[in-house]
């Protein structure tokens, strides 16, 4: 039996660089060719039945589909492993689901890995004496172990949506509801989101064809698109990330949707909104990320400022193509695990911008401050990102012409240094007054937290 391995390339999917991306087919012993990990169905498709056909068992309970997947287990945190061992030991249902499943299936290896379980908040409490509850939307349970480290323990979920008598209303507002494994699968928002694992058996149950979608490297809804997306907008903005981050294709059916359901985007809570953002910026893949934002219209809704700005490109020294050589920096950073702050993130998207704004204009700290506000109401973007944002643009020309003063003792001297190597790249000029300015700062430490400035 196959088992998955880490590519030498150290996370970037084999399955991306497969032959056929369509992966119309599998090899005879139903081992992945390029990655080893066995992925063949223990029943139906044994038969030459339709492998993602979902078979239904006392008319309401749907049967997965099940995969034998055999990880290398030093992958898996040994922690989660302990934590869903002993739900199973005490009669309970227990998974790893979501993100972690579809990125050890692409041989990347997960940031986190959350279980899934049927036990209820107050049991999951009694079995771990190292946990809390939180959360008042909905109760996790979050089981605490040496180091920091988190394991986030949710109860199965259902969609509220199929409890309610009148389905004139799409967006969903509170998703307080407990169910079973199959709702719990068929309430989340993208097939190759919704795969669980069984840690015991080494089976991945999949209730709605996700397998599927990581072969053929496709992001697809679970049912309608449109609906899905007017359910919760905030899930366009995952749909982009998940394309841009993993390498996926988008289907037509989403794409469609994602540009046909674009101003719902105005309906969501704009703190999920300005996080999404950061999370696109954030994974690695920042520039293929916001060009699809930009390509479907979402950018045009969220970010008129900046796609204003790509659409009126001026040729390679151009404001937009500057724009696309800072996040190529961006994504070079995170590849190279020196990731930047948030603070410098939201810089970075909006210098170009923000510096039209302070043309001809003596105070360019009051110019970015009246730039932001709108910004701020549309995405509720933090009055610490906003002052950060304000204080490095106003800053730059001096920093640019090797001047610090005593701007060199503030805790946000390093995050601009950070945009001024990013600018200076961007342009294709010299940074190495910038490791001179380094070499002279002496900042001050996060009142918060004691860090430097907060990532």
């Amino acid at each position: 039996m196959g088992r998955a391995t880490p590519s030498p390339d150290h996370g970037t999917s084999a399955l991306q660089d497969a032959e056929h991306p369509l992966y119309e087919g599998r090899s005879a012993s139903g081992v992945h060719p390029a990655t080893g990990v066995e992925l063949t169905p223990t029943d139906a498709g044994a038969r030459g039945d339709d492998p993602f056909r979902v078979e239904l068992v006392d008319e309401d309970i749907p049967t997965p589909r099940r995969y034998q997947v055999v990880f290398d287990e030093a992958r898996i945190d040994p922690d989660v492993q302990k934590v869903v061992r002993r739900l199973v030991r005490h009669g309970y249902q227990a998974y790893l689901v979501g993100g972690c499943v579809r990125d050890l299936l692409l041989d990347r290896r997960p940031k986190d890995f959350d279980v899934a379980t049927s036990a209820r908040p107050e049991e999951v409490r009694e079995l771990f004496r190292n946990s809390r509850i939180i959360g008042r939307r909905f109760r996790l349970v979050h089981v605490l172990f040496q180091g920091g480290k988190v394991i986030e323990v949710a109860t199965f979920r259902r969609n509220p949506k199929e409890d309610a008598d009148d389905g004139s209303e799409l967006l969903i507002r509170s998703d307080n509801a407990f169910g079973a494994a199959h709702e719990d699968a068929l309430r989340r928002d993208f097939r190759i989101n919704a795969l669980f694992y069984d840690v015991e058996a080494r089976q991945i149950l999949d209730w709605v064809g996700g397998m599927d979608d990581v072969r053929r490297q496709v992001v697809h809804t679970i049912g309608d698109p449109e609906t899905r997306f007017r359910e919760d907008p905030v899930r366009i903005l995952r749909a982009l990330k998940f394309a841009g981050r993993l390498g996926f294709a988008i289907t037509p059916g989403v794409y469609d949707a994602i540009v046909y359901c674009r101003d719902a985007l105005a309906l969501a809570a704009r703190p999920r909104l300005s996080e999404e953002i950061l999370r696109l910026l954030r994974g690695g893949q920042a520039r293929r990320t916001i060009y699809l934002a930009w390509e479907t219209g979402v950018l045009d809704v969220l970010l008129p400022e900046v796609s204003a700005l790509l659409y009126d490109d001026r040729g390679d020294d151009g404001p937009g193509q500057r724009l696309w050589r800072v996040l190529d920096y961006v994504d070079r950073r995170t590849a190279a695990d020196r990731p930047l702050d948030d603070t410098v993130l939201w810089t970075l998207l909006l210098l170009e911008p923000m510096k039209e704004a302070c043309d001809g204009v003596r105070d360019r700290a009051a110019a970015v401050a009246d730039f932001l506000e709108p910004l701020i109401d549309r995405l509720a973007i933090s009055r610490r990102y906003a002052d950060g944002m304000r204080r490095i643009v106003a800053v730059l020309p001096r920093l640019a012409g090797g001047r610090a003063g005593r701007f060199a003792r503030t805790d946000i001297f390093q995050p601009a240094l950070d945009v001024l190597a990013a600018e200076l790249t961007a342009r294709g000029e010299s940074t190495e007054a910038i490791d001179r300015l380094r070499s002279t700062s002496h900042p001050r430490r996060h009142p918060a937290d004691g860090a430097l400035y907060r990532r």
